[in-house]
């Protein structure tokens, strides 16, 4: 990915929690010569200075049959975007833009489909997507669950490489930064308001 070095977040923290606050994600791997690409809910941990990201997949879908240890996958992690008028700017030769955030991981898949792998992975997604939703699962039938597990498969991929861009008008002025993100806050559109949050999370435009 392209990262001018003003687009380049320095705080990994900071890179993690964009990755943990959006994560349906797109894993892209190449089957049959050709990049086959998911959506997918996924989980992000790091322990030790790794970072690993887990998920699960239908086993259905042929893609986990393309991902091989020693081939790389790649995931995105994408966030809010929004179009940035140049009317926003000081110079009036200026042109349009788009900000946006968007974060690259690259590793080895290791995929796995047995019943205790899978129920790890299944109580720790439900415990993060929708930890309600872990009583009644625990309460479904030993048979059920073991019958729906039969029909996904797991992965996890532990990060090589991770690329972050947060495209946030870095270059611009703070008083331009401060009307990009006051027009942005105005909208009713979630990914254009997000836009701005970002911006003031990374302390722009003050």
């Amino acid at each position: 990915m392209y990262i001018p070095e003003f687009n380049r977040p320095k705080d990994r923290s900071a890179t993690l929690a964009f990755m943990r606050a959006n994560p349906f994600a797109i894993l892209v791997s190449i089957m049959d010569r050709i990049p086959f690409a998911t959506h997918l809910p996924l989980m992000v941990d790091e322990a030790g200075g790794q970072i690993v990201v887990r998920g699960h997949m239908a086993r259905a879908n042929a893609h986990w049959k393309s991902m091989q240890e020693g081939q790389e996958s790649l995931i995105v992690f994408h966030g809010p975007h929004a179009y940035i008028s140049p009317s926003l700017y000081e110079i009036r030769e200026s042109v349009p833009t788009w900000n946006y955030a968007a974060v690259h991981v690259y590793g080895e898949p290791t995929v796995f489909w047995d019943e205790e792998g899978l129920k790890e992975t299944l109580h720790r997604m439900i415990n993060t997507f929708d930890s309600s939703y872990l009583e009644q699962w625990s309460e479904l039938s030993d048979a059920y669950r073991s019958r729906m597990m039969k029909h996904i498969v797991g992965f996890e991929i532990k990060v090589k490489r991770l690329e972050a861009k947060f495209k946030l008008s870095q270059n611009r002025t703070k008083g331009e930064q401060a009307r990009v993100i006051q027009a942005l806050n105005q909208s009713q559109d979630s990914n254009i308001s997000g836009v701005a949050e970002l911006m003031r999370q990374e302390g722009l435009g003050r």
